[in-house]
C-alpha cells in the first residue's frame, strides 16, 4: 500500500516536470532554500507537539526529497530508485547487529560501532559528514557527540562545568585587556563549553535556546500590548514599567 502511495507521488512529480513550466525549470540549487524552510517549519510542529501539523510537514518534506530526485534523473546524475537503494544498503550496513551477527551490550556500543562503520566507507575523520551549514550550536553539539562515541570525552559533568567557569573567566580578562578579536574566540569557546555541559546534562542545546527564543516573544509581545493598550508607544514607556509587564508576563508561561 506504501508502494503504490509513494509511486502515485512520484508519478504526479513526473507529469509536473514534464507540463508545469515552474516546475521544469527547478534546479537543486533554486529549491534548497525552500527545503530548508521545510525543514524548520517540521521542527516548529514537532516542538508545538501538533502532530497534525506535522503529518503534513513531513508531506512537504517528502515532496522535496521527490523533487531532488526527479531533477537528478533529469539531470542523468543519479535517479529515485538509486537514492532508495543508497538508504536501504546504508541502514543495513550500519545495522549489523540487526542485519549480521554482531552482538552489542547496549546503545553506547552500537553508536560506537555506528562511526566505527562510517570510517570504513572512505572517511578520514569521525568528524566528517557534521555540515558546515549547521547553525553554530547544533553543529558544536554534533561534533561533541560525534567526538565521545569513540572515546574523546570528559568523565565527570563536574570536570565540564569547571571547564565552564575557567572559559567565562578567560572572556572576562580578554574583555579587560580590550582585545577584541581574542575576545570573540574566548567567547566562542564559552559557548562551546556551555554546549558540552548542556550534553552531559541530556539537552539539546540548540532545542534549549530555541525554546527560550519563543518565550522571548512571548513575554515581550505581552508587554507591548500592555505599553500599547495604554495608548503609548514603546518609545514612550521606560524600563521600571516594561520590567512590570515583563514580569507579570511570567505568570502566563
Amino acid at each position: 500500500m506504501v508502494g503504490e502511495k509513494f509511486q502515485k507521488l512520484y508519478e504526479i512529480m513526473r507529469k509536473l516536470r514534464e507540463e508545469c513550466p515552474w516546475d521544469k525549470e527547478q534546479t537543486h540549487d533554486s529549491i534548497k532554500a525552500a527545503t530548508l524552510e521545510e525543514t524548520y517549519e517540521m521542527i516548529e510542529a514537532i516542538d508545538q507537539k501538533d502532530y497534525q501539523e506535522l503529518k503534513a510537514e513531513l508531506g512537504d518534506l517528502l515532496l522535496h526529497i521527490v523533487f531532488h530526485s526527479a531533477i537528478g534523473e533529469d539531470n542523468k546524475t543519479f535517479n529515485t530508485e538509486q537514492v532508495i537503494d543508497s538508504i536501504t544498503e546504508k541502514l543495513i550496513r550500519r545495522h549489523p547487529h540487526v542485519f549480521g551477527d554482531v552482538e552489542v551490550k547496549d546503545t553506547k556500543e552500537i553508536l560506537k560501532n555506528w562511526e566505527e562503520i562510517k570510517l570504513t566507507e572512505g572517511r578520514d575523520s569521525v568528524l566528517e559528514g557534521v555540515p558546515k551549514q549547521l547553525p553554530g550550536l547544533a553543529r558544536a553539539y554534533r561534533l561533541q557527540e560525534k567526538a565521545s562515541k569513540v572515546g574523546f570525552d570528559w568523565e565527570k559533568k563536574e570536570d565540564v562545568w569547571k571547564k565552564v567557569i575557567e572559559e567565562i573567566e578567560e572572556m572576562h580578562e580578554m574583555e579587560a585587556e580590550g582585545n577584541q578579536a581574542k575576545l570573540e574566540q574566548e567567547l566562542g569557546d564559552v559557548f562551546f563549553a556551555l554546549t558540552n555541559y548542556a550534553r552531559f546534562l541530556g539537552i539539546n542545546p540548540e532545542n534549549a535556546l530555541r525554546l527560550t527564543n519563543e518565550k522571548f516573544i512571548k513575554r515581550f509581545t505581552y508587554v507591548e500590548k500592555k505599553i500599547t493598550g495604554l495608548g503609548k508607544k514603546m518609545s514612550e514607556s521606560n524600563l521600571t514599567e516594561m520590567d512590570k509587564y515583563w514580569e507579570e508576563s511570567k505568570k502566563f508561561d
